[in-house]
C-alpha cells in the first residue's frame, strides 16, 4: 500500500489551483457551459438555504451548480456586482477563497454586501465540493421589499 507523499500533495495542489483559477475565469465570463464541464457530475453543494433569496436553493448536479451564476445575474444588477478575493489557500485537493462580495437586488433596488468564504474540493480536475459561506442576513434584507 502506497501512502500519499509530498510530491502527490504538490501535484494535487497544482491541479486544484489551476481548476479553481479556471472556475473563477469561467464565472467572471458567465460561461455556464464551461462551468458545467468543470463541475463533477454530482457536487456536494452547501449554500445556506434562505427562503427570501431566489437564487439560493439546493443544487447537486453539474448543470444546477453552473446555473447558479445565471440565477444570480437574473435576480441582481450585473453592473453592481462586485467580488474580491483576499485569500486563496490550497492544500492538496482543497481550496479556500475568502473575500468580500456586494451587489444590488434587481426587484428591490436594495444593496447587499459582506465577507464570504468558499471551500472547493477538486478531484481529477473537476469540482466535487462547493461550500459557500456568506452574509445571508444582508442578502435576505436586500431581497425583502
Amino acid at each position: 500500500m502506497r501512502t500519499a507523499g509530498i510530491a502527490d500533495t504538490v501535484d494535487a495542489s497544482e491541479v486544484t489551483r489551476s481548476t479553481v483559477r479556471k472556475f473563477l475565469e469561467l464565472r467572471l465570463a458567465g460561461d455556464t457551459e464551461g462551468l458545467t464541464a468543470l463541475f463533477a457530475d454530482t457536487v456536494d453543494w452547501i449554500l445556506a438555504e434562505n427562503p427570501v433569496v431566489p437564487w439560493i436553493r439546493p443544487r447537486s448536479t453539474a448543470a444546477e451548480c453552473a446555473a447558479q451564476a445565471d440565477d444570480l445575474a437574473r435576480y441582481t444588477v450585473p453592473e453592481d456586482a462586485r467580488a474580491s478575493v483576499d485569500t486563496f489557500l490550497v492544500d492538496g485537493t482543497d481550496a479556500v477563497l475568502m473575500g468580500h462580495l456586494s451587489g444590488t437586488v434587481r426587484a428591490t433596488g436594495k444593496p447587499f454586501s459582506g465577507p464570504f468564504a468558499l471551500r472547493l474540493t477538486v478531484d481529477g480536475g473537476r469540482i466535487t465540493r462547493h461550500h459557500l459561506y456568506e452574509n445571508s442576513v444582508s442578502i435576505a434584507a436586500a431581497c425583502t421589499p
